[in-house]
């Protein structure tokens, strides 16, 4: 019985993760291409997860496979959502270089062991969640606040060595604490570009 709810558990969770990054790439595509792209890469990797067990009626020997790769995506996508928070508060520097870093580390993914691609995983959700904790402090932003402290508790329950959270096994619990993380970095962002756009016309007024 509890592995029944278990497995389904998994799958809700999973399913949950990838319609909020989902629906928060197609709204914030519009406002900024890296917010968008990086809610569409975080949506890809429970996407697989939740497709592979179909994958062998499907004929698909592929999609087992590409799970091996799918933390890539994860963590070049929470890169692009820190650097769309950085590039629409102004700070163009810093978001090159949290881009160009984790673009780097996705080239060299190849490389790592299992050990070393759990690290390089966890160390990127932490710093996402840490720049983007940042830069939402200094402009106000409660949304970006409390989407960083979501990411960041996710980050750090993972590096524990609990089997279940809140009656769920762990992973399960951290894609739901992700998907509400997601969710309010999707409108962290908005406020953010609402926020750019009535700078842009007072200084527009004032000329």
């Amino acid at each position: 019985m509890f592995h029944g709810l278990d497995e389904g558990a998994g799958v809700f969770s999973k399913l949950l993760l990838c319609a909020v990054c989902l629906t928060s790439a197609m709204q914030t595509y519009q406002i900024h291409r890296g917010a968008g792209a990086g809610f569409l890469l975080q949506a890809l990797a429970p996407l697989l997860e939740s497709a592979a067990p179909f994958a062998a009626h499907l004929g698909l020997g592929w999609l087992p496979g590409s799970l091996d790769g799918a933390w890539v995506s994860t963590a070049v996508g929470l890169s692009l959502l820190a650097f769309a928070f950085h590039w629409l508060s102004g700070d163009h520097f810093t978001a090159n270089i949290l881009l160009g870093g984790v673009l780097l580390v996705a080239a060299s993914s190849g490389y790592l062991r299992e050990e070393g691609k759990a690290v390089v995983a966890h160390s990127v959700t932490m710093v996402a969640s840490i720049t983007i904790l940042i830069v939402s402090i200094f402009t106000g932003n409660a949304y970006g606040i409390a989407g960083s402290l979501l990411a960041g508790t996710a980050g750090l329950l993972a590096g524990t060595e609990l089997q279940r959270l809140l009656m769920l096994r762990k992973r399960d619990a951290l894609c739901c604490l992700m998907a509400a993380a997601n969710l309010t970095w999707r409108w962290g962002i908005r406020v953010q570009h609402q926020e750019l756009e009535s700078v842009g016309l007072l200084a527009e007024t004032f000329d």
